[in-house]
């Protein structure tokens, strides 16, 4: 069954409307150029897409999207018109024509991106595009953020410069980092936290990621090199509080979807705000 996509603004105004924007499209940007690890179907493609292709069903019927780089790389024929990376505000991508107006209704990205994927190799490819979807990413923010005053821009710029760029992203993963210095004993740390309060292993899923023990320690810091908040994308980190979601299996910062430690002790069955919107739509 396709999801609806996520209640986003499509004129963000406020800081923290655009920094939710932002964050939306930052991760689908970095989950095209790394490893994929959305467990969850893409939203209905034609209401993420921008209006622009959204009306053109010629251009609609060329988008591709997918999960992972693998399927980034596969879509971005050379032999195909001048094709972009587009991450969207419910944190899904997509590779498609730019937009046909002149000039278009907001910031486009790289244009071309799939005619040096060949004649490059293919991790310095992923770099240069990462580093284009960063220059789109601001460019798009202060879009939306013309209006505002001297202080809010400052403060927009503050909470994006928190955020780990799309470039940094990809090159801790390619290089096998979990900056967040993730390590056994803080996995198990966090674990204890959640399990003394009632004891149900359910609710070891609001301490951290992958809250089984191992004894290979390569295989944890595989396992949570692959752990993104779904909301900004950043990796999974042992000294934060995260909380998964009971339907779509996605991890988030405690801090991105407004849960604390405390209120995480009295929730049985935790719905994330994407999900928590498809019933509310369906109904």
């Amino acid at each position: 069954m396709d999801m609806a996509p996520a209640s986003v603004s499509s004129n963000p105004r406020s800081v923290e409307e655009i920094y939710k924007d932002f964050s939306g499209r930052r991760a689908g940007l970095v989950r095209a150029l790394t490893s994929g690890n959305d467990r969850c179907s893409p939203p209905r493609l034609a209401a993420a897409l921008p209006t622009s292709l959204r009306s053109n069903a010629a251009l609609a019927s060329r988008v591709v999207t997918g999960a992972d780089v693998d399927d980034f790389c596969s879509s971005c024929d050379p032999d195909k018109d001048n094709l972009c990376l587009y991450g969207f505000p419910n944190g899904t991508w997509a590779v498609a024509p730019p937009a046909e107006e002149v000039p278009p209704e907001m910031p486009e990205p790289a244009l071309g991106i799939n005619f040096a994927r060949d004649g490059m190799q293919r991790r310095d490819w992923l770099s240069l595009v990462a580093v284009h979807s960063d220059s789109w990413l601001i460019s798009v923010a202060f879009f939306f953020g013309a209006k505002l005053n001297a202080n809010d821009r400052k403060r927009l710029f503050s909470m994006i410069s928190d955020l780990p760029s799309v470039f940094e992203a990809f090159s801790d993963r390619k290089h096998g980092r979990d900056r967040s210095g993730v390590d056994s004993s803080g996995k198990s740390r966090h674990s204890s936290k959640r399990g003394s309060s009632d004891g149900h292993v359910k609710n070891s899923r609001a301490a951290a990621p992958a809250a089984k023990e191992y004894d290979d320690d390569d295989e944890e810091d595989e396992e949570h090199n692959e752990t993104f908040c779904g909301t900004c994308g950043g990796l999974y980190n042992s000294n934060e509080f995260w909380i998964g979601c009971d339907i779509c299996e996605r991890w988030f910062h405690g801090k991105c979807v407004r849960i604390t430690p405390a209120r995480a002790d009295h929730i049985k069955h935790y719905k994330c705000p994407d999900c928590s919107s498809s019933k509310k739509m369906r109904q």
